[in-house]
């Protein structure tokens, strides 16, 4: 997490500077570091502050937080496979473990698992740990995970990740503690897929998942769905550290001031999904602060390259130009945002490539590619909503410094409701709003190969589908960097999606709670805030 003053500061960055911290590297080589980062002098020592308090601050022992999410209905549900919201996966995250999870960086590591190996990305040995239990004493074994694993290719089930886990051919329990996972193809991926909020391990044959039994964290002394839950310490949590709360509650409040006020007025510790209008009344009151996470959601523009006008890479390149990212970032976004450059690997990811630059602010050079298209002059709309974050306003930027070269856009405000059903992938100009993946063959499998189910430009490349393949299989980390590397760059350059910045999450919390970071997964550590937080009192 980042003060909101210090948003181009990336997770990958926070567990840089807390490296540094650690080998004992002294606040005149941190601020260089950061500055040289493109950071300003205060920026520079806000986080500094801000992550020397943390690294020196000790975590405390007990007491019970009230914690506010967006999102909450009589669907909510303790079953992993399909959570599909924050509130379930603040819930899940605090009752079951996966194998694996991912750090501050975005690298996957071990969890339930000890080790998880491949030699060619295709058959994967995972060794559990030992002496792991359930909540209802039972004893975590190969049985489980391989219960929980094929539960996602059952149809009945109506698992959220049943086109991931499809992948997997063969789960089989080699013996107690050993389980083999063999894939219809190689994917080196496979950690790290594993460590999404529904690859949750239960036991062995469970068909009611009211009670969370898991071997979480946190054991379940209330769950009433569409209402609240209250979770109380597991004193038999088989890591050496945490959880550090005897336990939290957890409801919705959906309205967004209400939930803001919430946490004002100290009713909550945490409040999370605020809007950046919350920014001026966090920093006016003492004893709370907001917290900004970037794990790379982004709203983008996007240009059917199978309609006209977007049939003309000229046109889409000359679109690209003519988004002020600076702006969308200072203005749109108050600062929670990151330029992006047009491709969806966000830096978030250990796989983004921060040598592609984002394309600068250039209306001349825009009008040069309008012109090329032949469509300088011609009245092109624009299809927003306020369904896509931010959409009406960065279509407004657009068609205002079009009209100060001669194109004449027109943008068509639409209702939210129906969007995504009725224009979304269809109209040939419009808006998406894609949360974030923790894999650039996720992002690209489902937005930009050939057959992408929700490929939002119609982008096609043989060459880029091949480059995919060879990536999914290549365990060499840096190998597999170069190959991404390169479908980034062929799709910032010839895509028809522009992505100008990378959206930050907001949350707001009391300045009693400590040990919270961000997580490529999301706001609240990935949602798994309950495990690392403490509270001071």
């Amino acid at each position: 997490m980042t003060n909101r003053k210090s948003t181009n500061w990336t997770s990958r960055d926070n567990a840089m500077l807390r490296q540094s911290l650690h080998r004992g590297a002294t606040r005149r080589d941190l601020m260089k570091m950061m500055m040289a980062g493109g950071l300003t002098m205060s920026a520079s020592g806000l986080i500094l502050g801000s992550a020397t308090a943390a690294y020196a601050a000790e975590p405390t022992m007990g007491g019970m937080i009230r914690v506010a999410g967006a999102t909450s209905s009589t669907a909510d549900t303790l079953d992993p496979a399909i959570s599909s919201n924050s509130t379930d996966y603040s819930r899940i995250c605090a009752c079951y473990n996966r194998l694996t999870f991912l750090d501050t960086s975005g690298d996957p590591q071990m969890e339930l698992a000890e080790s998880i190996e491949s030699d060619n990305a295709k058959v994967w040995t995972i060794n559990l740990r030992s002496g792991v239990t359930f909540h209802d004493g039972r004893t975590l074994s190969a049985d489980d995970v391989v219960f929980s694993l094929a539960r996602h290719l059952d149809k009945a089930v109506g698992s959220k990740v049943n086109s991931i886990a499809a992948q997997m051919s063969e789960i089989t329990a080699v013996d107690p503690l050993t389980v083999q996972i063999t894939l219809d193809a190689p994917n080196a991926d496979l950690p790290v897929i594993l460590s999404l909020h529904h690859f949750m391990i239960v036991a062995d044959g469970t068909t009611d998942f009211s009670a969370g039994n898991g071997t979480g964290a946190f054991m379940v002394e209330e769950f009433t769905p569409g209402v609240r839950s209250v979770m109380l310490r597991n004193t038999n949590y088989f890591k050496d550290t945490g959880p550090y709360l005897d336990g939290f509650e957890f409801f919705a409040i959906s309205d967004e001031n209400a939930r803001l006020n919430a946490l004002v007025a100290g009713d909550v510790h945490l409040s999370s999904a605020l809007n950046s209008r919350a920014l001026r009344l966090l920093d006016a009151t003492p004893g709370v602060t907001a917290d900004a996470s970037n794990s790379g959601n982004y709203t983008n523009l996007n240009m059917r390259r199978d309609m006209n006008p977007g049939e003309s890479l000229d046109f889409v390149t000359g679109m690209k130009y003519l988004l002020n990212r600076e702006q969308i970032e200072k203005s749109v976004m108050r600062g929670l945002a990151i330029a992006g450059n047009d491709q969806p690997v966000s830096p978030a990811n250990r796989f983004h490539n921060a040598e592609l630059a984002p394309k600068a602010f250039d209306p001349e050079r825009a009008r040069h590619h309008f012109e090329k298209a032949g469509l300088l002059g011609t009245e092109i709309p624009i299809v927003a909503s306020d369904a896509a974050t931010a959409s009406v306003d960065i279509a407004t930027l657009v068609q205002q410094a079009g009209s100060e070269i001669g194109m004449n856009f027109n943008v068509d405000r639409v209702p939210a409701d129906g969007y995504w059903s009725n224009y979304w992938l269809k109209a040939p100009i419009h808006f998406g709003n894609i949360n974030p993946r923790p894999t650039p063959d996720i992002l690209f499998s489902l937005l930009y190969t050939s057959d992408a189910p929700w490929n939002e430009s119609r982008f096609k490349s043989e060459s880029f589908d091949t480059k995919l393949v060879e990536a999914r299989g290549e365990l060499d980390f840096a190998r597999r960097k170069e190959i991404y590397d390169e479908m980034q760059v062929m799709v910032s350059e010839d895509a028809g999606t522009a992505i100008p910045v990378y959206l930050s999450s907001l949350d707001g919390r009391s300045e009693q709670i400590g040990g919270l970071e961000s997580n490529p997964l999301g706001g609240m550590m990935g949602y798994a805030f309950a495990e690392y937080i403490w509270l001071n009192t």
